[in-house]
């Protein structure tokens, strides 16, 4: 038998073939690309938690995301191309583009929310490409931008057009309007102040819509750092935080808690969970312990936390601060919706002012951006995506309470839950427990859209009713319209016939009827709405919000948009959906997505018969 040896040179060869990279390479100007945008790598490497504040930056200055640089920026963070694409991939927001195509030069986003609907949004959308006539521009349909007062709006890059026409739509592009406008600082608005019982009708009126035309609709004027503290602000968090250091240290802590205990502030956000409760449980974890803020308010119909945000912006950051210290945080998490990017302006000059001149120390604070994924209000969804993954809810046990953002006890709350601490502990207790009616206790804002005639965010008792709540803080119903339907909780909390207009808005009061309040986001229909309409709308909003993780729920909001668009609804199919849709979900999304249906079955079966 003959064995043939290899030769040198073919020995060498196959030495280059398999020591040659295998898949695609990055280029040496699409390196310096993304490193002139993300900055010279740190001497322990890039950060994997911020791959998707990175992704911004590439996806902000190429109005895309280019293979070339999605190559580059894995080879600088050191990351497989695949765990880049992935998370691209997942975020609406994130455009890729592959090959040389040439990106849009202007993006105009028109909401298809359901109050935007109303308004004849749809409409706006199919006449906006014919009457603009540019094929470089892109017109897309997307779901609720969290300005629902304002509608219909359309968002001309980054431009929100509000009560949005064609015309004021082609102005805005043919005057290049695709940036926010930037805020004044010189305002002073303070919310607490209309809770009072005695605050003239006219003052209650007072919403985040005034003219239109007027950019203040878009940027109204806010308390910056400096008037804040000349009114008195950041008094609180530095009293906290000296008592903390010294003998008392533990009696502050105990009259902290028990006051919001007795004032019943629950979460803000839509669970509801005891705020004083969830301080205690985070607190007894080892440390170190994080804090997870969710200003994601992606629930359709929602846009209180905005409406605060972008008027006084420090009540919310000094409640942050005193939660931190009564609960012993060491680092800060704001987690801010991409739509809001006159909000996120505000955030990064106030947060640079706090830091310059410190009324107190401060824990380490970091401002992350979303990027267009509903699914990230979920508190362990919206953690795996300040960690820079995919933000797919996590499997419980653990709770992020003990194991949460990077692995640590993460105290987790809404916007408005902290924008409410420093009121209550200046205040008293009693100054937001007595403040409900019908038996319910605590203040609640009402995202109010819809048919109404005055919509805007409304500082009401907790357990108003609709018909209270329209009668009193919006003026009454829009002239020739008849309440025939209202959703209390945006696409999640049901659809409830005028009928039920008396019953107690609040936690736990709208469960026996097949609904929740959530985040009280209420979108009211009048006699020349459909509730089967409204419905369809809301489950298209999850097929397109689902983040597809597990089965019940991606094939389930699909399959029920099909079966929704029949004359007659197919009953019996549509409550199989429910019931596995409900059951075997991961997360809310899926679990939550049936009421809407159910509601039109039990409600509005005379629609769908």
């Amino acid at each position: 038998m003959t064995t043939i040896l290899a030769t040198a040179d073919s020995m060498r060869e196959q030495i280059r073939r398999s020591s040659k990279l295998k898949g695609r390479q990055p280029d040496a100007a699409s390196l310096a690309e993304v490193e002139a945008l993300i900055g010279a790598r740190p001497p322990d490497g890039y950060r994997r938690d911020l791959l998707i504040e990175h992704l911004h930056c590439i996806n902000d200055a190429y109005r895309c995301l280019r293979e070339r640089h999605l190559v580059a920026l894995a080879k600088l963070m050191n990351l497989a191309m695949a765990e880049v694409y992935e998370v691209a991939t997942f975020y609406h927001h994130f455009d890729i583009i592959r090959g040389d195509r040439e990106a849009p030069v202007l993006t105009i986003r028109v909401c298809s929310g359901l109050s935007c609907a109303l308004a004849q949004g749809d409409e706006l959308l199919q006449r906006l490409p014919a009457l603009l006539g540019r094929t470089d521009l892109r017109i897309i349909s997307t779901p609720c931008v969290g300005r629902c007062e304002q509608a219909p709006v359309a968002v001309v890059g980054q431009f929100p057009v509000a009560k949005a026409t064609p015309d004021r739509v082609i102005a805005a592009v043919q005057a290049n309007q695709s940036r926010h406008p930037t805020a004044a600082d010189d305002g002073h608005w303070h919310a607490a102040q209309l809770s009072d019982p005695q605050v003239a009708a006219a003052t209650r009126l007072e919403t985040s819509l005034p003219n239109p035309s007027d950019t203040g609709s878009i940027s109204p004027a806010y308390t910056g750092y400096a008037s804040y503290r000349t009114l008195g602000g950041y008094a609180l968090a530095a009293s906290v935080a000296a008592s903390l250091l010294g003998p008392d240290s533990e009696t502050r802590v105990i009259q902290t808690l028990q006051t919001l205990d007795d004032s019943a502030l629950r979460g803000l956000g839509g669970a509801g969970f005891q705020a004083g409760r969830k301080w205690r449980i985070v607190r007894e974890q080892p440390g170190p312990r994080l804090m997870a803020v969710n200003i994601d308010e992606g629930e359709p119909g929602t846009f209180k936390d905005r409406t605060y945000l972008e008027r006084d912006p420090h009540r919310f950051l000094e409640g942050m601060l005193i939660a931190a210290q009564i609960v012993g945080i060491e680092s800060c998490y704001i987690y801010l919706r991409d739509e809001y990017h006159g909000c996120r302006a505000i955030l990064e000059t106030e947060l640079a002012r706090l830091h310059a001149d410190p009324p107190c120390p401060l824990p380490h604070i970091e401002l992350r951006r979303g990027a267009g994924a509903y699914i990230c209000g979920e508190e362990s969804a919206m953690i795996e995506s300040i960690e820079g993954k995919r933000g797919e809810p996590r499997m419980r046990p653990p709770y992020i309470a003990q194991v949460g953002l990077f692995g640590r006890p993460t105290l987790e709350h809404n916007f408005e839950t902290l924008y409410w601490v420093r009121d209550i502990l200046e205040r008293g207790a009693a100054w937001f427990s007595d403040a409900g009616r019908h038996g319910r206790r605590g203040l609640r804002s009402f995202s109010v859209s819809g048919r109404v005639r005055h919509p805007g965010v409304k500082l009401a008792p907790a357990g108003i009713t609709l018909n209270e709540l329209i009668g009193e803080y919006c003026g009454g119903m829009l002239e020739g319209h008849i309440l025939y339907a209202y959703l209390p909780g945006g696409a999640s909390g049901g659809i409830f016939p005028a009928t039920l207009a008396d019953v107690p808005l609040d936690f736990d009061t709208l469960q026996p009827h097949g609904g929740f309040i959530g985040s009280a986001a209420v979108i009211v229909l009048s006699q020349h709405d459909r509730a089967r309409d409204a419905a369809l709308n809301m489950m298209q909003f999850f097929a397109h919000e689902s983040c597809g993780q597990c089965t019940p729920c991606r094939v389930g909001t699909a399959k029920a948009v099909q079966l929704m668009q029949a004359p007659i609804w197919d009953l019996e199919t549509l409550e199989d959906l429910n019931t596995v849709m409900e059951d075997a979900s991961i997360c809310g999304l899926g679990q939550a997505a049936p009421n809407p249906v159910r509601c039109v079955q039990n409600y509005f079966a005379h629609e769908v018969r």
